[in-house]
């Protein structure tokens, strides 16, 4: 996940390195409409964006944006400190960003040639973007939504209607929606959209399940974190929610939370999901990013680094932690022979690559030894160019309701960049994948197809007869998020590690939005949060090493 020249020195080349992708910035009005049979909804487009949510308000929004500003306004450090960061993913970019907005000076170091880490992207030899995965921004991640209004980027999202959109796989082409009315205030809105939709779940069902979530209701936060020694299955028996409102509403929202299936998956992910969607009028609602991210979202976080006399180095892996005599970190070596020091430290990266990373001295201490546990769950992320457009689908997110895949989008109606009148390119999330990440990517678009039959019955056939592919990628990445299984939450690490001097960002880490783009920029602000807290230890831990190295002959 790295690469390795100095932004500050070459900004030209990674601000020109993706210079032949110009957003095409199309204002997108295209209407398609085909029969429908009685109860469900048409199948049709509407590529129209909607105007940004009102989130500026909310209770949580105010809480990030006043977390943001503690760093501006915090006292300018008399000597700024250098600190070494691996990782530029969300959580290390973050991370480097707080820190440059309270007057440090940020290193980070990112392994690949490409920036984002799981939500970097790469463009084929035909100029078309493939991404890590298939990322969608919820009104419900105020950091996010923060971070996007401080970089002055907001109008980069594009919001869609506010709706959640299944396919149904008994009705092959047909979809059930949850349309959220605007005029009403959480939770009524999201209460009244499940109540409308009478085809997934009847009425005795949705009963019981709101019976089932009255303690959730009830016991609040508390009762929340309680939940993770349960499964979600578990929890649904134990509440006596019928198995089929797990089968029909919650194997779909599992494998988009975290890409396994609900007889794995914590029960207190799905409730924390739940308590931000339908207590925030706005947090369910979805945009996409207008773009591809390493240029969209990821350059402008390391301009605003860059400005800030912060620094950036791409293909900079980290081989090695090297320790002092005390145990506290002496320097990172890099696979490039570099020597790296700073007055602080930082490990941003999955917590499988951080885990790999662990210097043998550090391995037996409870807050390292706990992170066992936590492990990456296996995802593949697909992306099919057919030779047509395709009309059985929205400018939406789609929940696929399939044994094989989790969610998709059909990119060429959704993202301005991606934007193509003439032919679909479906990008489509592969769950869960850890039966199928060493099989071959012909096996996988194979398996990938006859799913989409059945999605577009009257325009997919698995054998290609009606729409061909064009090309494809498949994207594999064995060890993504971490795998939010029960008795989790106990081993997630605060960012402060016992190392003095040594900090971790991931969205692995201690704070409330779990495994999810939201959870590393959170994460990251908590790690700058904790450094700057701790300035006047590092700062003398600096000036120590400087003594010391004077007196040597």
């Amino acid at each position: 996940m790295s690469l390795c020249f100095s932004v500050s020195e070459s900004a030209f080349n990674l601000r020109y390195g993706f210079r032949d992708s110009e957003p095409m910035g199309q204002s997108l009005k295209i209407r398609v409409k085909t029969g429908t049979r009685k109860g469900f909804c048409p199948s049709k487009v509407v590529c129209v964006d909607y105007p940004r949510p009102d989130i500026d308000n909310t209770s949580n929004f105010l809480e990030a944006a006043y977390l943001s500003s503690s760093f501006r306004t915090s006292p300018r450090p008399s000597k700024p400190l250098k600190v070494v960061i691996a990782g530029a993913g969300l959580a290390g970019l973050s991370t480097a960003k707080y820190l440059a907005d309270a007057g440090h000076k940020p290193l980070l170091l990112e392994a690949r040639d490409v920036l984002g880490g799981k939500v970097a992207a790469w463009k084929d030899g035909d100029g078309n973007w493939y991404e890590t995965g298939l990322h969608i921004f919820f009104g419900a991640y105020p950091n996010i939504q923060n971070l996007f209004g401080e970089l002055g980027i907001n109008d980069r999202l594009q919001w869609k209607e506010h709706s959640m959109i299944f396919a149904m796989p008994n009705k092959p082409g047909e979809f059930s929606r949850f349309d959220f009315p605007e005029v009403l205030p959480a939770p009524l809105n999201g209460i009244l959209a499940i109540l409308r939709n009478n085809e997934m779940l009847t009425w005795p069902e949705k009963v019981k399940f709101a019976i089932g979530l009255l303690p959730a209701i009830i016991g609040g936060q508390a009762y929340v974190e309680a939940q993770d020694g349960l499964t979600v299955q578990e929890w649904m028996r134990k509440q006596g929610v019928p198995d089929r409102v797990t089968t029909e509403v919650f194997i779909a929202m599992s494998k988009a939370l975290n890409f396994i299936n609900p007889d794995e998956l914590s029960m207190q992910c799905i409730l924390i999901a739940l308590n931000r969607f339908l207590q925030e009028k706005h947090g369910s609602k979805m945009a996409f990013l207008d773009g591809n991210p390493p240029e969209r979202l990821c350059l402008p976080i390391v301009e605003h680094i860059q400005s800030l006399g912060g620094e950036v180095r791409l293909n900079s892996r980290v081989q090695k932690i090297e320790l002092n005599d005390d145990g506290t970190v002496k320097n990172f070596l890099l696979t490039n022979g570099n020597v790296i020091d700073g007055d602080a430290y930082v490990f941003a990266t999955p917590v499988d690559i951080l885990k790999l990373q662990l210097p043998e001295n550090w391995k037996e201490m409870a807050y390292f030894k706990r992170l066992e546990k936590l492990v990456g769950v296996p995802v593949i992320n697909i992306h099919i160019w057919f030779d047509r457009k395709l009309k059985n689908t929205y400018d939406h997110l789609l929940f696929s309701r399939s044994s094989l895949l989790s969610v998709y989008a059909d990119m060429s109606l959704t993202c301005k960049e991606y934007y193509n009148p003439n032919q679909s390119m479906l990008e489509l999330v592969f769950a869960p994948a850890e039966e199928w990440i060493s099989c071959s990517d012909s096996e996988i678009i194979d398996a990938t197809m006859k799913e989409l039959a059945k999605l577009f019955p009257d325009e997919i056939s698995a054998d290609q007869s009606k729409a061909k592919i064009v090309k494809y990628h498949v994207v594999k990445t064995p060890r993504s998020v971490y795998k939010t299984i029960p008795n989790c939450e106990p081993c997630r690490p605060l960012q402060r590690s016992p190392v003095e001097g040594f900090y971790l960002a991931g969205d692995y880490t201690k704070q409330k939005y779990l495994a999810s783009m939201e959870g590393a920029v959170l994460s990251g602000k908590l790690c700058a949060q904790a450094i700057v807290q701790d300035y006047v230890l590092l700062a003398a831990r600096g000036k120590g090493r400087l003594a010391e190295a004077s007196m040597c002959p």
